[in-house]
């Protein structure tokens, strides 16, 4: 497995330096209104989908649960950072990212049949009971990488604040799947409310901190342009103690990329189009600023493929069915890769999980590209736990190079669009939690749907969801 010189050195630390580099480019403060205000139809509306389609998407899907339902420790109920592609055991190390993937994964495990709804509820409520009693936290934050069997620190890890939030989602959709059952939510709630938002402002008004490593403080670099952190921000402005005011939605900057036609905010990997809304239900609401950020991924996602198509005179593999670049493995190490705006050493390799993390999003360029390198390349790439991180087709003398590996992270933002795409459960799921319900409202959302209020796109619990 390959070592980062320190967790920083992935999604951290090339967030923080493109931030402070946005930050001269746009100004402090600045929204770009790449994308405006316009009417979506329909609290949900998945596109046509042939019956060849849906169960392709379902046995990917089916592969990806299977990775949190076998690389879980019992102990603790925290899951493994990556795997073989096999199913063998790839490092020693628990993430709590993952873990909110993980538990998220038990609930369309147990919607799905997979497993019985039993099973998932105690292992649910294996992870809740040790994030509440035993695992270490820093005023309710928790570190990024764990030992899975006692949940001690591994790989330097800092306390994480976008990996606890989205360990937090997970712990929130958990407790709307199973809504009826008090232990569950009383955990989540705990867990929850426990975390001190304004802490992490380390005494800035409006922009969390990346996380703070213990021995030394506080992390340098704040969330202080578009990121995936949208999700902490709204969960923060949303908490019941301790929570940051509505003008921190407003703080950080939102430069405006411009690639061949498309204009969108964003200027990360595709990987920040994706987390958040693998929670956060976007698709009929605009914030102050008349922004609508599902429409927003829904272009960089466009953006991307493009801008992948523009290489192929220096990677022939890449094309209109075979495109994706975010942040992965590679033949040489782990990288943060992408675009537009061009990221990093790209070298030919595609990535599966950036155009599956979209499938949420563009289903109609997103699905091609997957059944396409499923097509080509078999079970070379598609195995246990579903499509390997990453694979290069050509890398040195023309020989097919394929990650032993399979990521967490990777393998968690596939599933949940996925699941989000057939059937928008997890979208509900989560948007049940009053947390994100206020934060919301908080920041001044507005329904593009007329006469729907934020706190009514939260579904009655059906009978089924009883315990």
């Amino acid at each position: 497995m390959y070592r980062p010189e320190s967790p920083e050195i992935s999604r951290r630390r090339f967030l923080g330096k493109s931030a402070a580099a946005l930050v001269g480019l746009a100004g402090a403060g600045t929204a770009a209104k790449a994308v405006t205000k316009r009417q979506i139809p329909g609290l949900h509306a998945p596109p046509e989908l042939t019956p060849e389609d849906v169960a392709f998407l379902e046995d990917y899907e089916k592969r990806c649960f299977q990775y949190f339902w076998e690389q879980w420790d019992s102990r603790t109920g925290l899951f493994m950072d990556r795997a073989r592609v096999d199913g063998a055991p790839s490092s020693h190390v628990a993430s709590s990212a993952a873990t909110g993937f993980g538990l998220a994964a038990y609930c369309i495990g147990a919607e799905r049949g997979w497993v019985p709804r039993e099973r998932a509820r105690a292992r649910v409520l294996t992870t809740l009971r040790f994030l509440w009693a035993r695992s270490f936290h820093d005023h309710g934050w928790f570190l990024h990488f764990m030992d899975p069997r006692t949940g001690q620190r591994r790989m330097d890890s800092e306390i994480s604040s976008v990996d606890t939030a989205l360990l937090l989602a997970g712990v929130l959709t958990a407790q709307g799947y199973f809504w009826s059952d008090h232990e569950i939510h009383q955990l989540a709630k705990q867990i929850f409310e426990r975390v001190d938002f304004v802490w992490m402002l380390n005494g800035n008004p409006y922009l969390l901190s990346h996380g703070v490593r213990p021995g030394s403080g506080f992390i340098k670099f704040r969330w202080d342009a578009y990121s995936e952190a949208s999700l902490l921000y709204l969960l923060g402005i949303g908490a019941a103690r301790n929570p940051l005011t509505a003008d921190s939605w407003y703080a950080w900057v939102r430069p405006e990329v411009r690639y061949q036609k498309w204009k969108f905010i964003g200027g990360g990997p595709l990987f920040t189009h994706q987390y958040s809304h693998a929670w956060v239900n976007f698709r009929h609401q605009t914030d102050a600023n008349g922004t609508n950020y599902f429409e927003n991924s829904r272009i960089a996602t466009y953006a991307h493929r493009d801008f992948c198509i523009s290489l192929q005179s220096r990677y022939a593999s890449y094309g209109p069915n075979m495109w994706g670049i975010t942040v992965s493995d590679s033949a040489t190490g782990y990288v943060n890769w992408g675009g537009p705006p061009d990221e990093g050493p790209i070298d030919g390799t595609l990535v599966p999980c950036a155009a599956a993390g979209s499938l949420m999003f563009t289903p109609d360029i997103c699905l091609p590209v997957l059944r396409e390198m499923r097509k080509l390349y078999g079970d070379k790439i598609y195995q246990r736990y579903g499509f390997t991180d990453a694979f290069n087709p050509n890398w040195q003398d023309q020989k097919l190079w394929v990650n032993p590996d399979v990521i967490g992270i990777d393998v968690g933002i596939s599933l949940v669009s996925m699941e989000n795409l057939l059937t928008g459960n997890v979208w509900r799921w989560f948007m049940m939690n009053q947390y994100i319900q206020s934060g919301m409202e908080r920041v001044g959302f507005q329904i593009a749907t007329p006469g729907i209020g934020i706190k009514q796109i939260r579904e009655t619990p059906r009978s089924a969801h009883s315990v």
